[in-house]
């Protein structure tokens, strides 16, 4: 579905969403090429942190900071042009989509299927994130640690 607030061309896709579809695509010959470095990954983060609008990139910074520290067998890499982490096998756990990318009220941390957030038949996967706190960053720690185990 198309993000709210954006125009879609014939093909049903916003100009966010094709634009993070062709970062994707970048990504994906990167990660093909032979000696691709985790400093490079690493650099990828930070780049696209540095290129965030200022409430975002403070957000982005403190979830990036939770995350190493917390889980510091996750690798940094960027993933539809989004600061991401990754296991050893290369797939992605945890994410934060900064509200800039599709034009949204709030920013995203979410977390994909390598997470191990399992609780019974229905469990969060996506939270939205407008500030940073001390309990929020309690919060984002737990489910970081909780997603590795």
């Amino acid at each position: 579905m198309p993000a709210k607030n954006a125009t879609t061309d014939s093909d049903g896709f916003s100009a966010e969403e094709r634009a993070a579809m062709k970062e994707r695509a970048a990504e994906l010959r990167a990660e093909g090429r032979k000696g691709a470095k985790k400093a490079d990954d690493l650099q990828a983060v930070l780049d696209r942190i540095a290129q965030m609008a200022p409430a975002d990139r403070t957000l982005a910074e403190r979830v990036h900071a939770t995350v190493t520290a917390n889980a510091p067998e996750l690798s940094p890499k960027t993933w539809y042009g989004m600061p991401a982490y990754a296991n050893a096998a290369g797939k992605i756990v945890v994410f934060f989509q900064d509200s800039g990318k599709f034009n949204y009220r709030y920013s995203t941390l979410g977390f994909q299927d390598a997470a191990t957030l399992d609780d019974g038949d229905l469990w969060p996967v996506s939270y939205a994130l407008k500030q940073w706190s001390p309990e929020v960053e309690k919060r984002v720690a737990e489910l970081v640690r909780a997603a590795v185990s």
